[in-house]
């Protein structure tokens, strides 16, 4: 099971601290372990690129993270950026005050900015933020993103009030069908609970606890 886990995995390590030696070993623990991609800052995607170049690893960054309350205009240009420096997936916030407000013209626009700026040569994820909204909010950015062409709806910064629940990634999946990805990411820290996202209808998940979630351990890891 371990090794089916691993392939789910996205490894991450997106905090403001993080060196260009955790990078290295980032990228070296997802060959090691088999994992799906690794997930750093975008200033970090040419390093973690030229690190896992020839591997099977993928290079996933976030756009407007970890508040989604840049414009659109400085999403598509990271994109673009991030893209151009070897990213092959990209994991945007949502513009989440103007979701709050009702203003869902805007948010759709935010969200196809991105995909249009991928242009089809990064899979784009759309990071709710379901800790801030409400299950009526998260259907409709989830419908939102949907129409706008990604390819996955995610739970979660990790850097919010709250990360991914089993009840979120249910409702999530029923609202975006089967043909959508699913991510569960923030607070995953344990086999247990990352098997449970999954069954709930995830098929990624962002964690910093990867390795120890693979071997059966437990992490104190806040991602």
């Amino acid at each position: 099971m371990a090794t089916t886990l691993a392939s789910k995995i996205d490894h991450t390590a997106l905090k403001p601290n993080t060196t260009k030696d955790q990078i290295t070993t980032l990228c070296q623990e997802a060959k090691d372990n088999g994992f799906y991609s690794v997930c750093v800052n975008p200033t970090w995607v040419q390093e973690a690129a030229t690190l896992l170049a020839g591997s099977d690893v993928a290079v996933c960054t976030v756009i407007g993270f970890p508040l989604g309350a840049t414009t659109s205009e400085v999403k598509v240009f990271e994109t673009k950026d991030a893209i151009g420096k070897g990213a092959t997936e990209v994991d945007m916030v949502i513009n989440i005050g103007a979701l709050k407000d009702g203003d869902t013209d805007l948010v759709k626009a935010d969200i196809q900015a991105v995909v249009d700026a991928a242009n089809k040569k990064a899979l784009v994820k759309v990071i709710i933020e379901t800790c801030l909204l409400t299950d009526e909010q998260k259907e409709i950015a989830c419908k939102l993103a949907v129409e706008a062409g990604a390819d996955y709806v995610k739970t979660s910064t990790g850097f919010s009030t709250g990360g991914a629940t089993v009840e979120d990634i249910q409702l999530m999946r029923k609202t975006v069908g089967a043909h959508v990805g699913v991510k569960a990411s923030g607070g995953v820290r344990d086999q247990a609970t990352a098997q449970a996202m999954i069954e709930a209808g995830a098929t990624r998940i962002g964690a910093s606890a990867s390795v120890a979630i693979v071997k059966g351990e437990t992490s104190n890891s806040d991602y």
